[in-house]
């Protein structure tokens, strides 16, 4: 949780970042983004709103992109995977979570923001990728780790395989939880949540192509 990534500077002399400052600005971004929305949003807002001078900012984020980026990562980081007793509760219990945390308009207005900005800013994908997806995948591999000790997921051997896996699991739980909330503007309740771990842990059961497995 105290992971996120700040940009590289060299160092300073004066006095240390403070953690309470850090917070105040994050939250201020947030709170800008949902009253403002991206076009308008500008660092001197945010400083003048979290009580700081703007070149306090510019230490710690070089640009809008980065700080928004944080800004929506401390949030994603609030997500937990209680032990819940079994794979599905477990998937039950995180998609039910995370559609809370995208109903947020503060969660909601800062994602949908960053992601549309990064169709045209290839580092702002990366620092997406590293502060937010990456960070999260956290939450598969525990999850995985639970069911493989409770012996409903078998070990995997191959490290590069696994890790294949973990993506893969990643981007069908968060990609189909984003599209229903946000796209389609469709509620991620218990009942939807149900049947989409049913058929995540239960698969389409289709036989595979021959030669496939």
């Amino acid at each position: 949780m105290s992971s996120r990534i700040h940009p590289t500077s060299p160092s300073r002399t004066g006095r240390p970042r403070s953690p309470g400052a850090n917070a105040a600005i994050l939250e201020a971004t947030r709170a800008a983004l949902v009253e403002l929305g991206w076009s308008k949003l500008t660092m001197g807002d945010v400083a003048s709103r979290a009580g700081v001078a703007k070149t306090t900012l510019y230490r710690r984020w070089a640009h809008k992109n980065e700080l928004v980026v944080d800004a929506v990562a401390v949030l994603f980081d609030e997500l937990e995977l209680p032990d819940l007793g079994s794979l599905a509760a477990d998937i039950e219990g995180v998609v039910l979570q995370f559609a809370a945390l995208l109903d947020r308009p503060e969660t909601k207005t800062a994602l949908m923001a960053v992601v549309a900005e990064s169709t045209r800013d290839e580092a702002l994908r990366r620092r997406i990728r590293s502060a937010i997806v990456d960070r999260q995948k956290r939450l598969v591999v525990l999850g995985r780790e639970r069911a493989q000790a409770r012996g409903e997921l078998p070990y995997e051997e191959d490290p590069e395989q696994a890790a294949g896996n973990a993506d893969l699991i990643f981007d069908v739980i968060a990609g189909a939880v984003v599209h229903r909330a946000l796209v389609s503007a469709e509620p991620v309740d218990a009942a939807w949540a149900h049947s989409f771990t049913l058929l995540l842990v239960s698969g389409l059961g289709a036989t595979p192509p021959a030669g496939r497995t």
